[in-house]
């Protein structure tokens, strides 16, 4: 029995939680009260339907993209299926690793049409979309490993910067991975965009056949998933620093790839305690400290990346 959908204000008023199934967001809007409140009402209304617009279309959404895909007829299944669209002729990708982003910009979406805001965001699990008015910014905290959320350093996200979606993927999300990154973070023009790119660039931090590190086929695991029988990650031994950064290696190599093709903004990829950052249109600070980063901490009401 599907439990009941949650729409909520957090302790202190300002932040929405929306729950529904899989669906997980966290929302906040900036201005006026009264737009605010705008704001609030046309989320919660375009939210309570979004779920079942998706169920409708399941098995295409979970089957591989290709150019002679059929279309999609829902608004967040189409948001899906173009943001994975430009790498369907290069990388086994599905239209389901844009979902959460997809989600939060629909639900952004709503949000704006309504009413006029300074700032918003959307968070569904860690993937962002961002509105942004003309001079405003968003400082965003990155993290190392989703499954043990601290930050290991920020990016500030101006308006006058294309970046308005966020994204991170890895083994240890709550997502399957075919790579064994920890976590990439991706920034890109739309939240969509930036969930699809990170999902193949966290495949792409790899070892391929290596010892010591555990896959399963996805099936096995959760046999209604998009990856069939895929193998997917489960466990990464211990690595040479040499094989950590090849593994890095290659996800950076085709990060740079999807700069150069102007896919993405920016990336950060991580595994083991090290990091790699790829692109340089965003300003992004950081503390080295050993074989990783510091934390740095971001203000209380700005969102995060922590899933």
């Amino acid at each position: 029995m599907r439990e009941p959908r949650v729409l909520r204000y957090l302790p202190g008023g300002r932040r929405l939680h929306f729950h529904d199934g899989p669906i997980d967001l966290i929302l906040e809007a900036f201005g006026a009260p009264a737009e605010i409140e705008a704001a609030y009402r046309a989320a919660a209304k375009r939210f309570v339907t979004v779920l079942d617009e998706l169920c409708s279309e399941l098995p295409l959404l979970r089957s591989a993209a290709r150019h002679d895909s059929p279309r999609l007829q829902g608004q967040v299944a189409q948001r899906m299926a173009d943001a994975v669209a430009p790498f369907a002729a290069r990388h086994f990708i599905t239209p389901m690793a844009a979902v959460a982003g997809a989600v939060a910009e629909e639900i952004l979406a709503a949000m704006t049409n309504a009413a006029t805001l300074s700032r918003a965001y959307v968070n569904d699990g860690g993937d962002i979309a961002l509105h942004l008015a003309p001079g405003e910014s968003f400082a965003i905290g990155m993290v190392e490993r989703p499954d043990r959320p601290s930050l290991f350093g920020t990016a500030r996200i101006a308006a006058a910067q294309k970046v308005r979606g966020i994204a991170t993927s890895g083994w240890r999300g709550r997502s399957f991975s075919l790579g064994i990154a920890d976590a990439v973070t991706v920034l890109a023009a739309t939240a969509a965009q930036a969930d699809a790119a990170a999902t193949i660039i966290a495949n792409a931090v790899n070892l391929p056949g290596h010892p010591a590190i555990t896959r399963v086929p996805a099936n096995e695991i959760a046999p209604e998933n998009d990856l069939g029988d895929r193998p997917v990650t489960r466990a990464v031994g211990a690595l040479s620093l040499d094989e950590t950064e090849q593994a890095l290696g290659n996800g950076a190599a085709l990060a740079n790839e999807l700069i150069e093709e102007k896919l993405i903004c920016a990336a950060a990829l991580n595994l083991a305690g090290h990091t790699q950052l790829t692109g340089a249109n965003t300003r992004m600070n950081y503390a080295l400290s050993g074989h990783g980063f510091n934390r740095a901490e971001t203000p209380a009401n700005e969102p995060g990346f922590s899933r």
